[in-house]
């Protein structure tokens, strides 16, 4: 690839101090596997494809349905009943041709788990189950990956960066998960179709300060209430 097609590309953001063109490298070198292409999975692709990461991952084994439309923006109507995580891989290689894209058409289980993620840098976990949260940070932990946390619900969104250089996991958070039937879901209790794109652009933004080495949220749980803008950082 052309070396000035790059510079055209990125250009705005090599021109901040803090990104530059060593930084740029560092992104076009990075390895992120990105799981769930939903509501948080969708925002993270298309932040982190047009700044340049060059590999991305894509877990998921779901299905595009009516009710993803208002908030999964990658997806259009015609594309209901597709995959999503081959539609996503193809609608983020169209946003960056100059990337490499790979889907795992899938459900990320014990079994696999470590055999998909051994292969990136950074993990960012846009699933929406807690079974899913867990299996992932224990993955992390036993391979030494960094894990970007978020999730949602209602007006509300929770982000952290979990496992990165010695910081604590998402069990020194919550040690145990909850039982799915005492935790409210977006399934049963709705979102708004903007709040997955304002935390899962805060994802993305993590993961690009972390490839960068700028300094990123440690041992800190953030708590967004985009309904009255109180924004909580909390120690852990």
């Amino acid at each position: 690839m052309s070396v000035i097609q790059e510079y055209l590309r990125y250009n705005r953001q090599i021109m901040l101090p803090e990104i530059g063109d060593a930084g740029q490298e560092k992104i076009k070198k990075a390895k992120v596997l990105v799981i769930g292409a939903g509501g948080l999975g969708c925002p993270v692709l298309q932040y982190l494809a047009p700044a340049g990461v060059g590999t991305i991952g894509i877990v998921d084994f779901d299905h595009i349905e009516m009710h993803n439309l208002h908030r999964q923006i990658l997806y259009t109507e015609n594309q209901v009943g597709q995959a999503k995580a081959s539609t996503a891989k193809e609608a983020v290689q169209k946003l960056n041709p100059l990337i490499s894209v790979l889907s795992f058409e899938e459900k990320l289980t014990a079994e696999n788990a470590i055999s998909i993620i051994s292969e990136f840098d950074i993990v960012v976990d846009g699933s929406d189950n807690f079974s899913t949260r867990y299996l992932v940070n224990d993955t992390c932990v036993a391979l030494g990956k960094p894990l970007v946390y978020g999730s949602i619900l209602g007006f509300q969104g929770q982000l952290a960066v979990l496992n990165h250089q010695g910081s604590k996991n998402l069990r020194d958070l919550f040690p145990e998960a909850p039982d799915p039937k005492d935790v409210p879901n977006c399934n049963m209790n709705g979102v708004l179709g903007t709040l997955p794109g304002i935390i899962g652009t805060m994802m993305a933004q993590e993961t690009l300060k972390m490839i960068v080495d700028l300094s990123i949220l440690k041992n800190e749980l953030v708590l967004f209430n985009t309904l009255n803008w109180d924004f909580t950082k909390l120690k852990f």
